[in-house]
């Protein structure tokens, strides 16, 4: 359940429980150096810099109506874009079309719906990815022959030990709400449709599911995050970025209706829009070219792998701070990042730390200026942390409840995982009179600045206090986070 080994970025399912991942369509659990080819070669179609097709290898199967089935090897097209010319594609590809083993007739590519879900394509656009019988992105069969050094197999990590009550609710909550196969398929599906359709509008644009989809910090009802990268230069988010969002609102009403509803533009420091896909109830927010919200997933993923306690506390905490109605931006209180950022700060300043600033450690990896289709490579390098604090889940609770509600000095420090430590408030607009600072560790913005009243701060501050005392007194979830109604809804 919770990795632990060299192979970050490799949630521990088994084999037969792959799932497809990010805007590359591959199994989570795939080796490191296959995750760094295909990624490396899906950003080159953002920055229009795509190499050279190399000799294919087709991944083994795709999946149709639930079942394993081999998946053509044909090289197809990017969809929406112009076809590539015979002549431009090595000779090994165009044999491997009639002489691959895995090559399907026609019949394979047919619409095979799924009994799930129901997508309707638009009118004149391309049929929907849930009719496709090979799950696979366009790049997808152009992935090269994985030539490094082996890899041994995921396989299922130990979890930490539950030897309290508390700790064992805190893992039976993980295990009942973390995100599901099923969820980010879903997600994957709608973004893939999705991409299509504004490809009629924006061709050389690409839509990246970012933040708790593919952090490791995503529920059963997470929201999706899309970023949608239209070009690698910075885009004025009050200007460019508002208008294209507000031409995108309206094509997603006038075009997009049959499977997109309630879109809505919401005009913050980065604007989005709020969106609804009818197929799988989900909720997205889409931005437009915020870039440092792919650079944080990746760093953000990497804490949640180099330790197994860190994806179950951070769990509880959002379960909780939602609950006690403590976690929601557009309502002055905190957003699931701030608090993230928050437990990720809090075992990092343990006096036997569980986290270390992995910035600091590995400021090649994490280099805020990297180019957009480098970022995927940190997970693939970055061992697991040893600590020797040995704390249960339960006591790590108490102690991040503990330490906000009565140690940190709200009124003249920022939370800082860049530095792994609490630092001074700078002295800048950002941070002047702000009740709570958050640092964004790659562009170092305020990630708190939602919480603009004090009213809010108060009640914030109170309830870190309520449910430390309570927790601390009982031991027992059930006294700061029903559980039975917490898994119920999920």
């Amino acid at each position: 359940m919770f990795p632990n080994s060299s192979i970050l970025g490799c949630p521990p399912h088994p084999l037969e429980r792959q799932q497809y991942n990010f805007l590359i369509n591959l199994p989570v659990n795939i080796s490191p150096a296959l995750f760094h080819q295909q990624f490396q070669r899906t950003a080159g179609l953002v920055s229009g810099n795509l190499p050279s097709i190399p000799t294919v290898s087709p991944p083994p199967f795709a999946y149709r109506n639930g079942s394993p089935v081999h998946a053509s090897a044909t090289p197809t097209s990017f969809r929406g874009r112009k076809r590539l010319k015979e002549q431009n594609i090595p000779y090994e590809v165009k044999r491997q079309r009639f002489h691959s083993p895995h090559h399907e007739s026609p019949s394979a590519n047919q619409a095979v719906p799924l009994p799930d879900d129901q997508r309707h394509s638009c009118p004149g656009s391309i049929p929907s990815p849930l009719f496709q019988a090979n799950y696979i992105s366009d790049l997808m069969q152009y992935v090269p022959p994985l030539r490094e050094a082996s890899f041994p197999d995921p396989v299922e990590s130990a979890v930490p030990l539950a030897k309290d009550k508390l700790s064992q609710q805190i893992l039976e909550l993980f295990q009942a709400c973390q995100q599901q196969i099923s969820d980010l398929n879903k997600k994957e599906l709608c973004r893939t449709q999705l991409q299509r359709d504004i490809q009629q509008i924006f061709p050389n644009s690409r839509l990246v599911l970012v933040g708790s989809s593919l952090n490791g910090f995503g529920t059963r009802s997470s929201d999706g995050d899309l970023c949608l990268v239209v070009k690698q230069e910075p885009m004025n988010q009050k200007t460019e970025a508002r208008y294209i969002l507000s031409l995108l609102q309206r094509h997603f009403c006038r075009k997009l209706s049959n499977y997109i509803e309630r879109p809505q533009l919401i005009r913050a420091k980065v604007p989005i829009v709020k969106f609804r896909d009818k197929v799988s109830c989900v909720e997205f927010d889409l931005n437009v070219n915020n870039v440092v919200g792919i650079r944080n997933t990746f760093l953000l993923r990497t804490y949640a792998y180099i330790e197994s306690r860190v994806r179950p506390l951070v769990l509880v905490v959002k379960k909780w701070a939602s609950f006690r109605g403590i976690n929601d931006a557009s309502r002055g209180t905190l957003s699931s990042y701030s608090l993230v950022l928050m437990v990720l700060h809090y075992l990092q300043t343990l006096p036997e730390p569980i986290l270390p600033s992995l910035q600091k450690n590995y400021p090649e990896s994490f280099d805020p200026t990297m180019q957009l289709h480098l970022v995927h490579q940190a997970p693939c390098t970055i061992p697991p942390y040893l600590s020797k604090n040995e704390s249960t889940l339960g006591d790590l609770l108490l102690g991040f409840l503990k330490y906000y509600a009565t140690e940190f000095d709200w009124s003249s420090q920022m939370i800082s995982v860049r530095e792994a430590k609490a630092i001074p408030r700078p002295d800048g607009i950002e941070w002047r009179n702000k009740f709570i600072c958050v640092e964004e560790p790659f562009d170092r913005t305020n990630t708190a600045r939602a919480v603009h009243e004090k009213q809010k701060f108060d009640i914030i501050l109170d309830e870190f206090r309520k449910s430390w005392q309570r927790l601390r007194d009982r031991r027992d979830l059930n006294c700061i986070l029903p559980l039975r109604a917490t898994v119920q809804k999920r």
